[in-house]
């Protein structure tokens, strides 16, 4: 069966992993500006405050991971009251120095921090259907995963580099399952949680050209019409047809930007039965018309064959 969770991740085709090194010792702290995009946290060692914009501030401890998918801004700090620095996000991870604000006195927290950068403009996908903080902590089996990230990133071995890339990727795809509960705010990840619900997010990636209506789906999850439309509304955070359109488009994008296909057979895999019917979808939901898209995207000039109706 169909996965949904690794079929997001897919589509955003993840490219390269930034991260750095931070350390801090006595009073410190440093503000984020907003990023935009996914970014993370692991402590490798000790204890600091994390303060989210728009969220309860939480104490970060070793072993916590955090993934804030669209990435406000944010401040890491001790526990003592400071003025903290204020960095711009995209250069501190382009200029790859890791962060020391110790005054030469020994660390009292590690934190391996960076972000994801995706091959595909979906990102923002990631954001809708995810909570604004996931936070993992004291889970059996992300531990070892943890601690070899921290034996990495504390050395300076040869490869490092590409270890902690492979290494965050795994841990982005075992943060997003672990944190999929009902306690989740609504979303994609509180959806999978959701006995009933699941069953109809799980077909409708597994089929997404098929012509779904709600009360086709109500069925896959054994409810009335009326009571699916709800549970799915109020786990997902949006209603079942409207997800389905944003999946559907999220694919249709995906397939346009990397594969050699006439409009017909676009929108025959996104479940639309003509061309014409996938171009009004697509430019209603979009804003643009998909040819229009797959050139601009792809930064070419008109291909005859892959955008006329077939």
């Amino acid at each position: 069966m169909t996965d949904p969770l690794s079929e997001v991740v897919q589509v955003l085709r993840p490219r390269e992993v930034f991260s750095k090194r931070i350390s801090g010792a006595g009073s410190w702290g440093v503000r984020y500006t907003p990023f935009g995009q996914p970014g993370f946290s692991v402590v490798l060692e000790g204890s600091c405050r994390l303060a989210v914009d728009d969220e309860p501030e939480i104490v970060l401890e070793q072993g916590d991971f955090v993934l804030l998918p669209t990435t406000p801004a944010f401040e890491l700090t001790s526990f003592n009251d400071v003025d903290p620095i204020v960095l711009d996000p995209h250069r501190a991870l382009a200029d790859r120095v890791d962060e020391d604000y110790c005054d030469g006195r020994d660390p009292d927290v590690r934190i391996l921090g960076g972000g994801f950068v995706f091959d595909s403009p979906e990102a923002a996908l990631l954001g809708s259907l995810l909570p604004s903080l996931v936070h993992v902590r004291e889970v059996a089996h992300f531990q070892p995963l943890v601690a070899l990230i921290a034996e990495e990133a504390l050395a300076d071995r040869p490869g490092r580099d590409l270890v902690l890339k492979r290494l965050v990727e795994i841990l982005l795809v075992e943060a997003l399952r672990t944190s999929a509960t009902p306690q989740t705010p609504p979303g994609l990840l509180r959806g999978l949680a959701d006995r009933k619900v699941a069953p109809a997010l799980q077909q409708m990636h597994e089929h997404v050209d098929r012509p779904w209506t709600v009360a086709q789906l109500s069925r896959v999850s054994s409810l009335s019409r009326s009571a699916f439309f709800d549970r799915f509304t109020r786990q997902v955070g949006m209603p079942p047809m409207e997800y389905l359109t944003a999946w559907r488009m999220a694919v249709a994008r995906d397939l346009l930007r990397h594969d050699d296909l006439g409009m017909n057979e676009v929108g025959r895999r996104v479940g639309y039965g003509s061309a014409s019917a996938f171009s009004t979808a697509f430019t209603r939901y979009s804003g643009e018309s998909p040819s229009h898209y797959a050139r601009r995207s792809t930064g070419g000039a008109p291909r005859d064959l892959l955008l006329t109706a077939t």
